[in-house]
């Protein structure tokens, strides 16, 4: 009898695994992605390009802000039962200043503080994305613990700051912290150019992290699911 013990342990684990929907291949998988104990900081680009319309040169009126603010509110409700998040925002404050606030550091549930930060914003300001961006990884001890960054933003660096050697000192430094970009609109205006991308995506691709391109809502939606989500959300848990 002893001798089919290993066996039959064997099989209990398959079968457990099994009625709770994952198979052998798939438990590694999942031991292999985040399982959502990452702290998350965003940082929220609301510099004065944030005011401009949705469609540039093109009478609207939807302001930029308003649609990340919407996909904020849909997103949000379901990440933060999955994972604690902050939130640090730049370009309101003094006048032409490069103002970065850290409005919330991570903590549970933290879907209606945020939001109550973000549609209290009035877009100004210049665009610190380097120095924001340094402060969320502070913010989340990067040295010592591991955390993701996700950056929505629609403009490029216009503080001195260099997002490229940011993301080579960060990688170099952090146990595993992970930058996320998400470019909102960025693409075919005058504020914006190819180089200004390219140090975006780099320091995204320094930290193991995405640059995602989006033009829309739902692109935003879609980005943020991508970034901040928790590849261990159940279907129920995202209803």
């Amino acid at each position: 009898m002893p001798a089919f013990q290993p066996t039959i342990s064997r099989a209990v684990i398959v079968v457990l695994l099994a009625a709770a929907g994952v198979t052998p291949s798939s438990a590694g998988e999942q031991g292999e992605r985040n399982p959502c104990t990452q702290d998350a900081m965003i940082v929220f680009d609301a510099s004065g390009s944030m005011a401009g319309n949705v469609n540039q040169g093109i009478a609207t009126t939807i302001p930029r802000i308003d649609e990340v603010r919407g996909a904020l509110a849909t997103v949000l409700p379901t990440v933060t039962r999955a994972r604690r998040v902050g939130l640090i925002t730049y370009g309101p404050g003094p006048y032409q200043q490069c103002n970065v606030d850290l409005k919330l550091k991570p903590m549970d549930n933290a879907a209606e503080r945020i939001m109550q930060e973000v549609n209290a914003l009035s877009p100004a300001g210049k665009t610190p994305l380097t120095a924001a961006v340094r402060n969320a990884a502070e913010v989340l001890d990067y040295r010592h613990k591991p955390g993701v960054v996700v950056v929505v933003t629609d403009g490029e660096e216009t503080c001195g700051g260099s997002p490229c050697d940011l993301g080579k000192e960060l990688h170099a430094a952090a146990v595993n912290l992970t930058v996320h970009i998400i470019g909102y609109r960025m693409k075919d205006f005058s504020w914006t150019g190819e180089g200004s991308i390219l140090d975006a995506k780099c320091l995204a691709e320094e930290n193991g992290g995405l640059y995602i391109s989006t033009d829309s809502k739902q692109d935003l939606i879609e980005a943020l699911q991508k970034t901040l989500g928790c590849p261990m959300l159940s279907e129920n848990d995202s209803r």
